[in-house]
């Protein structure tokens, strides 16, 4: 099979290749990476019956620009190959509505902006330079009793558990 696909890739040169699943011998979602390999230029679509998401990820992971259903029609498939060719990546409906559930699930919500008290500000502003819990306080002019309840009510604020996680989300959301 490698050296026939070395013969079309040195002799056709294709820029699109329309591949199935489902091969004889040897699947081709591992035929993805050797054809690659050979010929990086070529867009890899994929035609095939197969529409569960561990096939979906593998083909995508390993580099196929799309996936289509055979039960798509002869037009919509040749409207594919021209898509492809020219850096698209066409999938059938249903294809496009699981990669949008697959990657709704692995992306983290968006983490919610916190609103800050000038005092809170000024303490995590503090936490940020590296500042002790008695030079935070003595700063703030407070006791350091008070200092540590400023402290517990801002993790409960921010949902972190420690000053490190607190410096880090402050630098990550950009709070200070």
């Amino acid at each position: 099979m490698l050296t026939l696909l070395k013969r079309i890739f040195m002799e056709e040169r294709p820029e699109v290749m329309l591949l199935d699943v489902g091969l004889p011998g040897r699947s081709g979602l591992d035929l993805i990476k050797d054809i690659h390999q050979h010929a990086p230029h070529c867009r890899i679509v994929i035609l095939t019956v197969f529409e569960d998401e561990g096939k979906i990820c593998e083909a995508i992971r390993s580099g196929a620009s799309g996936y289509l259903l055979k039960t798509a029609g002869v037009e919509v498939v040749a409207a594919a190959i021209r898509e492809a060719a020219e850096g698209g990546s066409p999938m059938s409906p249903s294809i496009v509505s699981r990669v949008v559930s697959l990657l709704a699930k692995l992306m983290k919500p968006m983490p919610q902006k916190v609103a800050l008290s000038p005092r809170e500000k000024e303490l995590l502003t503090l936490m940020v330079e590296g500042l002790t819990a008695k030079e935070i306080a003595d700063r703030m002019s407070v006791s350091i009793h008070t200092t540590g309840t400023h402290t517990k009510n801002l993790f409960i604020k921010l949902e972190v558990h420690s000053r490190a996680a607190a410096v880090a989300r402050a630098l990550r959301d950009e709070l200070v």
